[in-house]
C-alpha cells in the first residue's frame, strides 16, 4: 500500500524556531532532543504544537540520573508520525520541579502524575498532581535511585467522599448528587479498574478512573533483564486479550533499531501474518464482550465471537505452542518456522480468513443493525477529533473519531508497506463508531494474512531464514536513547530505552495505548447517563495490564 511518510525532521529549523529557549541539543537514535529550562515547558510545547505541527504527545518519560532528574516529552505529528522530536527537561536533584505540560496537552495530566508517583518529579501548575498507580499514603518513589525497597508501607482504607458535594451526614441535610463506586472487581470495568462516578439522578456529572490495582513493576523488571533473552517474555503479559505478539513486536522493533539488527524478509512476513492473527484475537474479544456490555446477557454475537476467536487461537497455538502468552518473536526474527506439514498449516489459515467476510456480515445482522444496540451506542461516548488528539488517543479509539492514524501505514515496519490493505476510520466519534472500526479491521487483518499466506507458500525453501545472526550479548553504547512504537491492538504501543553500556537497560519505559485512551473517559462520559458510562468504558477496550504495567 502507499506510504504516506515524508522527510525526517529538520532539527536545525526546530532549534531556530525555539531560539534561546534551547539550552542544548541531544542525539537520540530516531528523534533528536532539544534541552530546555524547566520553567519554559508550556511555552516551548505550545510553539511546537501550533507552529511546527507537533500535535501528538505520544509519551512522557521520567528518570533519575546521579546528578539530576529528567523528563522527556516524546512529540510526533498525527499526519506523519515519522516526524519526531524529544523535548528534554532536566531538573536539579535537590529540587526536581518542572512546569507542567498539561495546559498544552491533556494527555500530560496522567503521564506527569505517573512520573511524580514513580520517579518523584513535581510539576507546577499541574491540574491534579497526586499519585496515580500507588496509594496516596505510599512513601518514596519506586523508580528513584534512593528508593528503599525494604521499607514497610502502611496503606489505610480511606472512605470515599463525593468530590462535588460537602459532607451532610452531621447536619442531616439532603444531597442532590450520589457518589457511586464501579469496580474495581466488576464485569463492566473489563479488568481491575475502579471508576468513581458522581450522579445527579442517572446523569454522570463527574467521573474519575482510579487505576493501579494490578501494578506489577513491568518496567523495573525489564530494566533488570538482558536485551537478548530476558525481556521478550514480558510483553505478552501487557495485553491478555490475545494481542501479545503485537507487544512483542514493540520491544523487538525498539531493540533491533537500537542494536542495528536487520530482520530477514521471510521473518518479516511471518511476523506480519502472526501479528494480524493476534490483532484478530483482541478484536474478536472486544466486539463479542461489547455485546454483553450494552445488552447485558450472553448474546449470539458473544458466542459467535468466541467461536471465531477459538479458531484463531488454534492457529496461533500450532504456530507458537501457546494459546495466549505466545513468546514467539525473537530479536532478529521469530523463534522457529511454520509448523509441519507446512502446506497443511497454510491451508488452515487460508480457510479461516476466507470465512471472515461472511462472518462480518453476520455480526452486522446480529449487532450493528440491532436497534437496541444502536440506541445504546449511537451518539453516546462522544469524543471529537480535537479532544482525541489532545489526550493522545490512538488505535480504534482515535480512528473512530475520524483521526486517520495507523503506524502500520504511517511509520511502516514488517511487511505492511508491501501489501494491499486499508486503514479503517469512522467519523461518528461515538461508541458505535469505535465498534465499527474494530469490526471492519477484522476484514483488513484477514486481507493482510491472506497475502502473507500467498507469499509464504511460494517462498523458496533455501531462503526461509527465520532469524538474523544476533550477537549473544547486546551492549549498546552508554547514553544511547530511543523511543519506537508499533500499532498494537489498542493503538500506539511504544518503548523508550536508555542504554548505559551494559547488557540491561538503564531505563525502560512502556507507553501503553490503553493508558492514554482511558484518560479520556471523563471527556466522553460526563453529562451522559450512567448506562452510557458503562457502554463507553467497554468501547475503549482497555486492558489494565498495559494501563498499570
Amino acid at each position: 500500500m502507499a506510504d504516506r511518510t515524508s522527510d525526517r525532521v529538520e532539527y536545525d529549523e526546530i532549534a531556530a524556531l525555539l531560539g534561546d529557549r534551547v539550552l542544548a541539543r541531544e542525539d537520540h537514535v530516531n528523534a533528536d532532543g532539544v534541552v530546555i529550562r524547566p520553567d519554559a515547558v508550556q511555552e516551548v510545547l505550545r510553539i511546537l504544537k501550533t507552529e511546527a505541527g507537533f500535535d501528538h504527545l505520544s509519551c512522557v518519560t521520567a528518570q533519575e540520573y546521579p546528578d539530576r532528574y529528567e523528563t522527556i516529552y516524546h512529540l510526533k505529528k498525527y499526519r506523519d508520525p515519522t516526524q519526531e522530536l524529544s523535548v528534554v527537561v532536566p531538573t536539579p536533584s535537590e529540587e526536581p520541579t518542572s512546569e507542567s505540560a498539561a495546559p498544552v496537552f491533556q494527555t500530560a495530566d496522567w503521564h506527569e502524575r505517573e512520573a511524580y508517583d514513580l520517579v518523584g518529579i513535581a510539576y507546577d501548575d499541574h491540574p491534579d498532581l497526586r499519585r496515580i498507580l500507588l496509594p496516596e499514603t505510599w512513601q518514596g518513589h519506586p523508580l528513584g535511585q534512593q528508593y528503599d525497597q525494604d521499607r514497610p508501607q502502611i496503606v489505610p482504607l480511606e472512605e470515599h467522599a463525593n468530590p462535588l458535594d460537602e459532607d451532610h451526614r452531621e447536619s442531616g441535610a439532603a444531597s442532590d448528587t450520589m457518589f457511586l463506586n464501579i469496580g474495581p472487581h466488576h464485569p463492566s470495568t473489563h479488568g481491575v479498574l475502579h471508576v468513581e462516578a458522581v450522579l445527579d439522578g442517572e446523569t454522570v456529572v463527574d467521573v474519575e478512573p482510579d487505576i493501579g490495582y494490578i501494578h506489577r513493576c513491568e518496567e523495573q523488571m525489564c530494566q533488570r533483564g538482558t536485551y537478548r533473552h530476558q525481556i521478550m517474555p514480558y510483553p505478552d503479559r501487557w495485553d491478555w486479550s490475545g494481542a501479545g505478539l503485537l507487544n512483542e513486536w514493540a520491544y523487538a522493533r525498539t531493540a533491533e533499531t537500537l542494536a542495528e539488527i536487520d530482520v530477514p524478509e521471510y521473518a518479516k512476513i511471518v511476523r506480519t501474518m502472526s501479528a494480524e492473527l493476534s490483532r484478530m484475537l483482541a478484536h474478536y474479544l472486544a466486539v463479542g464482550t461489547y455485546a454483553l456490555d450494552v445488552i447485558g446477557e450472553f448474546t449470539a454475537s458473544f458466542m459467535y465471537a468466541i467461536k471465531d476467536r477459538e479458531r484463531v487461537q488454534t492457529l496461533l497455538e500450532d504456530l507458537t505452542g501457546q494459546r495466549l502468552m505466545f513468546n514467539y518473536f525473537r530479536l532478529g526474527g521469530v523463534a522457529w518456522d511454520l509448523p509441519e506439514p507446512r502446506g497443511e498449516f497454510l491451508e488452515a489459515v487460508r480457510e479461516f480468513v476466507e470465512t471472515v467476510p461472511e462472518r462480518i456480515e453476520e455480526y452486522q445482522d446480529l449487532l450493528i443493525t440491532n436497534e437496541v444496540f444502536q440506541m445504546r451506542t449511537v451518539d453516546t461516548g462522544v469524543l471529537d477529533p480535537a479532544a482525541a488528539k489532545s489526550y493522545g488517543c490512538t488505535g480504534p479509539v482515535a480512528r473512530g473519531s475520524g483521526v486517520d492514524y495507523d503506524l502500520r501505514r504511517d511509520d511502516p515496519y514488517g511487511y505492511y508497506d508491501e501489501l494491499d490493505w486499508d486503514v479503517v476510520t469512522r467519523d461518528g466519534c461515538d461508541n458505535f463508531a469505535r465498534v465499527l472500526v474494530r469490526l471492519y479491521e477484522l476484514a483488513e487483518s484477514a486481507k493482510i494474512i491472506e497475502q502473507c499466506v500467498d507469499l509464504l507458500a511460494e517462498w523458496p525453501a533455501a531462503d526461509r531464514t527465520v532469524q538474523a545472526n544476533v550477537p549473544r550479548t547486546i551492549k549498546p553504547d552508554p547514553d544511547t536513547e530511543i523511543y519506537t512504537a508499533v500499532e498494537a491492538a489498542k493503538g500506539e504501543l511504544g518503548i523508550y530505552i536508555r542504554a548505559d553500556g551494559t547488557d540491561t537497560p538503564a531505563r525502560f519505559k512502556i507507553r501503553g495505548p490503553s493508558f492514554s485512551n482511558l484518560a479520556a473517559l471523563p471527556e466522553m462520559a460526563e453529562g451522559e447517563f450512567i448506562a452510557d458510562l458503562v457502554a463507553t468504558i467497554g468501547s475503549l477496550d482497555t486492558i489494565m495490564g498495559e494501563v498499570d504495567r
